[in-house]
């Protein structure tokens, strides 16, 4: 990295980072990266953006959110980005496919969470859904409804008739 310039405008960081100046300007607004100070043909950007670009593309990459990127970034130093960017990459799913399939599998998965690995429950088998169903709609108040599909069993309409009759008695307490 010693043959790169201290400072270089945005079509300089654009191609050493591999990204659209379009990119970098998104990512400033959201962001992601500080900005560079007053914008214009003026600016100039240091090595730690390119570092920081290539750290953004490197977490896209394990699907994460620009919101968890930018909650991952913020409090980290060029030094720490540099750190971070020399790691071996974790092994990974290697496509969004996969990704989604092992979210989705119906067995244990593992989640990262926070540079921490969580195990997973895995969800219940869904029952079997009725062949056909309908949805009734109860107002209960102005911009208040609920939302039942029928066919119900016996133990389920006694619950949603508790849920009705105490949600009207809330009502009516509010009521001047």
């Amino acid at each position: 990295m010693a043959d790169l310039p201290q400072a270089f405008d945005l079509q300089e960081l654009s191609d050493r980072a591999g990204v659209t100046p379009r990119t970098v300007r998104y990512y400033i607004q959201q962001g992601l990266l500080r900005s560079p100070g007053p914008p214009g043909p003026g600016a100039k950007y240091d090595v730690g953006y390119v570092d920081r670009l290539k750290l953004i593309r490197r977490l896209q990459q394990e699907h994460l959110p620009l919101v968890e990127i930018r909650r991952r970034l913020e409090d980290l130093s060029d030094d720490d980005v540099r750190r971070l960017l020399r790691q071996p990459r974790a092994p990974g799913k290697t496509s969004a496919v996969d990704y989604v399939r092992s979210v989705l599998s119906p067995t244990g998965r593992t989640l990262a969470m926070r540079d921490q690995t969580v195990e997973a429950m895995a969800a219940p088998p869904p029952s079997p859904s009725p062949e056909r169903s309908q949805w009734d709609r109860m107002i209960l108040a102005p911009d208040i409804e609920l939302h039942i599909r029928r066919p119900l069993s016996r133990a389920q309409n006694k619950i949603v008739e508790k849920i009705i009759e105490y949600a009207r008695r809330l009502l009516e307490e509010d009521t001047p």
